[in-house]
C-alpha cells in the first residue's frame, strides 16, 4: 500500500504526521461529535472510520456491457486479475475491487466487510444479495501499489434492464461514486445508446462530476468520417443525460492489446492514451486534496444539520409532536429559508427538501436534541485555523506520494502505464514457442536491411516504423521493447532484434507476452 505517512516525533501532540493523520484528528475532535448528537449518519452517510481515511485512492469504471471495462482494467495491468472473465456477454456480474497484495487470492464480499483495513463495512446496509455479487482480487502488481480499480457490472440494455438485480444497484454505484477518486465511463464506438439503467447510474454520480472521465472505446473499428459522427452523437447523448454546462473530457481510443484493425488514426489514439494514462497516474498525487475537500464539505453540511434538527427540537411541542412534525414537513422550504436568514448559511449548503422530508417521516423524534452552540463555534474554529494548517501540509504530502506510485510503477515489469525512457514507444503462460530455440539466422537479412551501426546493432528510430507496421498499441510495443532489449542500453544487436520479432508474433497469434524471457532464447548454445 502507498505509504502516506511521514515519520515523526510521537511525544509532539500538537504535530499532525501528515495530512491523513491530521484529518482523522479533527474529524474524531470535532465533527464526529456534531454528527452523533444530531444523527448525522441517518440523513446522510455513515460515520467515518480510520480506513476511510487510510484507503488507498480508487478508480472505478462503469459502463454498459460489452464496453470493454475488464479489458481496460487488464491493459492497464498487463495481467489477468483473479476472477477475470472476458466476452460480448454481460460477463462481470460483481462489483470486484482489485487490489494489491503478496498473494493472488479472491476475498468474498462478506469477509471483506468485516476486515477493519478495508472502508467496506458500511457496505452490509446493501444485503446479503449484494455482498454475495461483491469481491475483493487480490494480486501482486505493483500498478495497485497505491492504487486499487474498481470493477462493476455491466448496465444493462434493452430487455434485460427489467430483470431485477436483487440489490440497489444505483445505490451502490453512489455510494461507490461519493468516494472513489475517479470514475471512467466508457463507451462502446457502435453502441452508442445509453439505456434507462445507465442513466440512472450516470444520475447517481451527480455531485461527482469533476471525478468523470469519459472514454469512447473500440474507435479503431471506424473509419476517420465515421469516428467524427460517432464523437458528436455520444456528446449530444451526454448532454442529455450531464446535464451540465461544462463540455466532458472524452478520451478517443482502444484499449485492449490486440492491432488496431484501422490504423489510420494511430497518432491521435496514442496522443488520447497517453493524456488518459497521465490523468490515472496523477490519481495518487491528488487523492488527499479529494478526502480534504470532502471534509470540509463534511464540516458544512454537519453544520447546517444540526441547525435543521435543533430547529425542529425548539418547536416540538410536550403534546402533539407528531402531528407538528407532520406540519413542519410540509413547511420544510419556508422552515430552511428561515433558518438560512437567521444563521447566514447559504442555501447551497442545506438539503434537497424532498429527499430529507421523505427520511424525517420515519425518524425518530425523540431522538431530537438542542442546539449545542459550543460544538459549532468549536467547529467554526477549527475550519478556520487547523484545516489551512492541514492544507499547507499538502503539497509535501503530494510529492511523498507521486514520489512512492511513480517509483512503483517504473520499477515493475510491465504494465500500460508503465514509462521507460530507453525505448522508442514512449516519452520517457507458458507455450511452446517458449521452450523452442530462437533461430536468430532467420531475422538477418531483415536486420541488415535496416543499417545497423559499427558495434551491430539498431537504435530505436531505426526499428519503430517497422515494429509499428503490426499494428500493435505502442504500449504493448513498448513491453515488446523492454522485454527484448536485454542489456537495457536503448538499443537493439541481432538476438535482441529476433527476440522482438517473435514476440510480435506471439502477440499477433494471440497469446500473452512472457514476463521474462526464456534462457533457451538467450542462449546461442540453444540454437
Amino acid at each position: 500500500m502507498l505509504r502516506w505517512m511521514k515519520k515523526s516525533n510521537a511525544n509532539d501532540s500538537d504535530a499532525y504526521t501528515s495530512t491523513i493523520d491530521g484529518m482523522k484528528k479533527v474529524y474524531k475532535k470535532f465533527v464526529r461529535p456534531l454528527e452523533e448528537l444530531y444523527r448525522y449518519q441517518e440523513f446522510y452517510s455513515p460515520l467515518l472510520t480510520d480506513s476511510d481515511f487510510d484507503a488507498p485512492p480508487t478508480v472505478m469504471l462503469l459502463g454498459q456491457y460489452s464496453t470493454g471495462k475488464t479489458t481496460f482494467i487488464k491493459y492497464l495491468l498487463e495481467t489477468d486479475y483473479p476472477g477475470l472473465r472476458i466476452g460480448p456477454e454481460p460477463t462481470t456480474d460483481k462489483f470486484v475491487a482489485i487490489m494489491h497484495g503478496e498473494q493472488d487470492q479472491i476475498i468474498p464480499g462478506n469477509a471483506l466487510v468485516v476486515d477493519q483495513r478495508h472502508p467496506y463495512k458500511v457496505l452490509t446496509r446493501f444485503g446479503n444479495n449484494f455482498l454475495q455479487r461483491f469481491e475483493a482480487a487480490v494480486i501482486r502488481n505493483p500498478v495497485l501499489q497505491g492504487l486499487n480499480l474498481l470493477d462493476t457490472p455491466g448496465v444493462l440494455a434493452g430487455a434485460k434492464q427489467t430483470v431485477n438485480r436483487g440489490y440497489d444497484f444505483t445505490g451502490v454505484v453512489k455510494w461507490f461514486a461519493d468516494r472513489v477518486d475517479m470514475i471512467v465511463m466508457l463507451f462502446d464506438a457502435h453502441k452508442l445508446d445509453i439505456s434507462d439503467e445507465f442513466s440512472q447510474t450516470i444520475q447517481a454520480c451527480k455531485g461527482n462530476d469533476t471525478k468523470i472521465r469519459i472514454v469512447l472505446n473500440k474507435a479503431d473499428k471506424v473509419t476517420n468520417q465515421q469516428l467524427m459522427r460517432v464523437y458528436g452523437a455520444l456528446m449530444w447523448s451526454l448532454g442529455k443525460v450531464l446535464a451540465t454546462p461544462e463540455v466532458a473530457r472524452v478520451y478517443i481510443g482502444s484499449f485492449w492489446d490486440q492491432p488496431y484493425q484501422n490504423d489510420d488514426n494511430r497518432k491521435l489514439f496514442e496522443m488520447e492514451e497517453e493524456d488518459l494514462f497521465k490523468d490515472i497516474q496523477s490519481v495518487p498525487r491528488g487523492s488527499i486534496v479529494r478526502k480534504l475537500n470532502d471534509l470540509v464539505k463534511r464540516c458544512r453540511i454537519a453544520k447546517t444539520h444540526a441547525y435543521i434538527m435543533s430547529h425542529f427540537k425548539n418547536e416540538m411541542p410536550v403534546f402533539g409532536k407528531e402531528a407538528k412534525m407532520k406540519q413542519m414537513i410540509a413547511n420544510l422550504p419556508k422552515i430552511f429559508q428561515q433558518i438560512e436568514q437567521t444563521t447566514g448559511i447559504p442555501a447551497g449548503d442545506f438539503p434537497n427538501t424532498e429527499e430529507f422530508a421523505e427520511k424525517l417521516k420515519t425518524f425518530d423524534i425523540t431522538k431530537l436534541a438542542k442546539l449545542n452552540q459550543a460544538m459549532i463555534d468549536a467547529l467554526d474554529k477549527m475550519i478556520a485555523t487547523e484545516l489551512p494548517r492541514l492544507m499547507a501540509q499538502v503539497p509535501q504530502d503530494q510529492e511523498l506520494a507521486n514520489d512512492d506510485y511513480m517509483m512503483s510503477v517504473r520499477k515493475r515489469d510491465g504494465g500500460a502505464l508503465f514509462e521507460a525512457d530507453m525505448t522508442p514507444f514512449g516519452d520517457g503462460a507458458t507455450m511452446d514457442i517458449l521452450t523452442t530455440p530462437l533461430l536468430v539466422k532467420e531475422f538477418v537479412h531483415e536486420f541488415e536491411k535496416l543499417g545497423p551501426s559499427s558495434d551491430g546493432k539498431i537504435n530505436g528510430t531505426q526499428a519503430k516504423q517497422p515494429m509499428q507496421e503490426s499494428k500493435l498499441p505502442n504500449a504493448t510495443l513498448r513491453r515488446i521493447w523492454t522485454l527484448a532489449d536485454l542489456d537495457k542500453d536503448g538499443k537493439l544487436d541481432l538476438r535482441e532484434f529476433a527476440i522482438c520479432k517473435q514476440l510480435m508474433k506471439m502477440k499477433l497469434d494471440g497469446h500473452d507476452l512472457p514476463v521474462e524471457i526464456p534462457d533457451v532464447w538467450v542462449s546461442p548454445m540453444a540454437e
